[in-house]
């Protein structure tokens, strides 16, 4: 080459630097890079939302709770009191985290209803009989992530039966027929292989045979779909406090020992977040309702059959105008007789008015202030609601002859009216996108999946809550 030749290649190539450089520069500060980090983890991002049913708001404030990984949750991230909707009890609030609604919008009224057409009372909770797409009428959270192209997953979340939207999921079921048919088929093979899958044990403590999974258990098969399959969003259900706190009492040694046991589970999520997925994690601790202490029952069966609105055979309802559909500290209560309802209506008023223990009556349009639907709009939904006050609960017994029986079936419960303050449920969040030392004042569950969408740049138009922005980063 001779010298003209050599000039003009060396001057093209000082030419090109400038974009060469420019195009190094832009690779490195693309958003969500850095310069350290693999590529292949550049374009991860996990929301990661765990519910510990039945952790109450007062135990935040307790000393006796001991809870050192959620309060350092809470210290580096938010907290606030969250209030559920009736009646507070397990699936229809769980519904509502992941929705945005009530059961108004998305239809799981309890954890059980009565179909008026079939003359009979259908429990949900447990899955004996319903897929999701059956029982949940609105998109959920991990519907719209996965429409959008993300992982999702969820280990015995309620009302998953054979979610088609969730890759790797174990559903809350009472059976080990349905759970080894509706677990998806890899991750029950991935699990036996590894040594960590469990069926559970057989509960007797119902009058039925129903299979309860453990939480360990069901945090070894969540920690596997972190580390393994590496989900976008994915969902826990840790059920061991509310089981401890209805055998024996919210507050109690049992309850407190449970607590502590969640607190050491959730530590084993957020320590494999930081570890797989540093400064690209977000982890919400959530409950869905809080707990009272029980001291006596009200026996709603009872007084409808003195009044001749059921017939009893046995210690079973097995006809007449009125159903009762126990919640704990609600009944559900379904007219069956629509030509006379409106006296119906009237004459369980005034008779319920009187009975100590009845806290408030949800009476034909007062049902919505509590988030539930006419039965005009949904014929699963009742026409009245009974709040048992604090320290009373509803047994579906229907033999004796008070409607106030003193001996307690159970030490705690719930499903009372969603204001009273001991029903209220925890919302912790931290991580990436949450604003650091955020405290809260009471907010609505139905916050919960509009701030999962907004951090994951999905739209949840169904919604009726609103995201929690006051705990977001900027």
């Amino acid at each position: 080459m001779n010298s003209a030749g050599s000039y003009q290649a060396v001057r093209r190539a000082m030419l090109s630097l400038p974009c060469l450089v420019t195009c190094f520069v832009t690779l490195l500060c693309a958003p969500g890079t850095r310069a350290d980090e693999p590529s292949s983890l550049t374009s991860e991002r996990i929301v990661v939302l765990v519910s510990i049913d039945g952790l109450a708001a007062f135990y935040e404030d307790d000393p006796q709770a001991k809870m050192p990984t959620i309060r350092a949750l809470i210290e580096q991230g938010a907290w606030a009191p969250m209030q559920a909707s009736a009646p507070t009890v397990t699936w229809p609030n769980h519904t509502n985290l992941v929705t945005g609604t009530t059961s108004s919008g998305h239809g799981v009224v309890g954890n059980a209803y009565f179909d008026r057409e079939q003359r009979r009372e259908v429990a949900l909770i447990l899955d004996p009989e319903f897929d999701k797409e059956q029982i949940v009428r609105v998109p959920t959270i991990y519907d719209a992530a996965h429409a959008a192209g993300l992982k999702t997953a969820a280990v015995r979340w309620p009302a998953t039966r054979n979610a088609s939207t969730l890759d790797w999921t174990v559903p809350e079921v009472g059976t080990v027929e349905q759970l080894h048919r509706f677990t998806t088929p890899q991750l029950l093979a991935e699990c036996k292989a590894a040594g960590i899958w469990s069926d559970g044990t057989l509960d007797r403590s119902k009058g039925k045979e129903l299979l309860i999974m453990s939480d360990d258990s069901a945090l070894d098969i969540f920690l596997h779909i972190l580390q393994r399959h590496r989900p976008q969003l994915a969902l826990l259900h840790l059920i061991r406090v509310d089981t401890m706190e209805h055998v024996h009492g919210p507050r109690s040694p049992e309850a407190y020992a449970a607590i502590e046991h969640a607190d050491r589970q959730v530590k084993g999520v957020w320590e494999t977040l930081q570890r797989e997925f540093p400064g690209r994690a977000t982890l919400f601790v959530v409950s869905d309702h809080g707990f009272s202490r029980i001291q006596h029952m009200l026996a709603p069966n009872v007084a409808l059959r003195n009044l001749g609105l059921a017939t009893v055979e046995g210690d079973q309802v097995v006809g007449g105008s009125v159903r009762a559909v126990v919640q704990g500290g609600a009944a559900m209560i379904y007219i069956l007789d629509p030509d006379h309802r409106e006296a119906i209506v009237t004459r369980l008023r005034k008779f319920f008015d009187d009975v100590p223990g009845i806290g408030k009556i949800a009476g034909p349009g007062q049902l919505s202030e509590h988030g539930v639907a006419e039965p005009s709009v949904d014929p699963h939904a009742p026409d009245m609601i009974l709040f048992a006050a604090d320290g009373y609960a509803f047994t579906a017994k229907a033999t004796g002859s008070d409607v106030l029986v003193e001996e307690p079936e159970k030490q705690g419960t719930h499903g009372h009216d969603e204001h009273l303050p001991i029903l209220h449920a925890s919302l912790i969040a931290w991580g990436a996108g949450i604003r650091p030392g955020v405290r809260l004042n009471l907010v609505s569950n139905t916050c919960v999946a509009p701030t999962l969408a907004r951090l994951l740049k999905l739209d949840l138009k169904q919604a009726t809550g609103q995201s929690l922005d006051e705990l977001l980063a900027p």
